[in-house]
C-alpha cells in the first residue's frame, strides 16, 4: 500500500515537472514577453464627504498588455509603486492578479487593467487639493509577476495630474435662486 501510494506522488511529480502549464515563467522571460498599451492615468476620488468638507484623492492608472512573446499568458498579477517624484518613499500601491483563467495568447492583448493607489492627497475639496504644495508630480513603477516569479518591472510612467471627480453642485432652495 506504501509503495502504490510512493508511486503516485513519484509519478505525479513528475508529470507536473514535464507539463509545460506548470512551469514557472521567470521575470525576464515575462517582461520579454510583455508590451505595455494604451497607457492612461488620472487622479480619482476614493473619499468625499461634503460636510465637514473633506476629500482624498488617489492616483490611478489603466493600461492593457499585448503578449510579444511565444507562450500564452495566464495567471499574471500586476503591482503599480507610486511615489512624488525624486521622493524614495511610497505614497501608496495597487494590487491586481489580473489576468487569470482566460490567457492572453501570442500577438493578442488584455483587457483593460486598472490599478488604484490605496493612499494618495487629503483636502477639504478640489481647490483645497490643486492649490496644496503636498500635490506634487507622482510617477508610477509597474511590476509584473507570474506564478511565483520574482517582480519584473515593466515600466516607470508618470502619472498625469487630472482628477476625475466633480464635486456636487451645492444644494439651496430654488426660489432663492430665481430671486437673485
Amino acid at each position: 500500500m506504501k509503495r502504490s501510494a510512493l508511486a503516485v506522488v513519484i509519478l505525479g511529480g513528475l508529470a507536473l515537472a514535464v507539463l509545460p502549464g506548470c512551469k514557472t515563467m521567470s521575470s525576464d522571460e515575462l517582461k520579454a514577453s510583455v508590451e505595455v498599451l494604451d497607457y492612461t492615468s488620472t487622479w480619482v476620488a476614493k473619499y468625499y464627504q461634503p460636510w465637514p468638507e473633506r476629500l482624498i484623492l488617489v492616483p490611478q492608472i489603466s493600461f492593457r498588455i499585448k503578449n510579444i512573446g511565444l507562450k500564452p499568458l495566464n495567471y499574471v498579477n500586476f503591482n503599480a509603486v507610486y511615489n512624488f517624484k525624486g521622493d524614495p518613499e511610497n505614497l501608496g500601491d495597487g494590487f491586481l492578479a489580473a489576468i487569470r483563467g482566460k490567457a492572453v495568447p501570442s500577438g493578442e492583448t488584455s483587457d483593460l487593467i486598472t490599478l488604484r493607489s490605496d493612499f494618495g492627497v487629503d483636502g477639504k475639496n478640489l481647490a483645497g487639493i490643486r492649490d496644496n504644495p503636498e500635490w506634487k508630480q507622482t510617477e508610477v513603477r509597474l511590476f509584473a509577476s507570474s506564478k511565483g516569479s520574482a517582480p519584473a518591472l515593466l515600466g516607470v510612467y508618470d502619472v498625469s495630474r487630472d482628477i476625475d471627480f466633480k464635486e456636487p453642485e451645492p444644494v439651496g432652495d430654488k426660489k432663492d435662486a430665481v430671486k437673485k
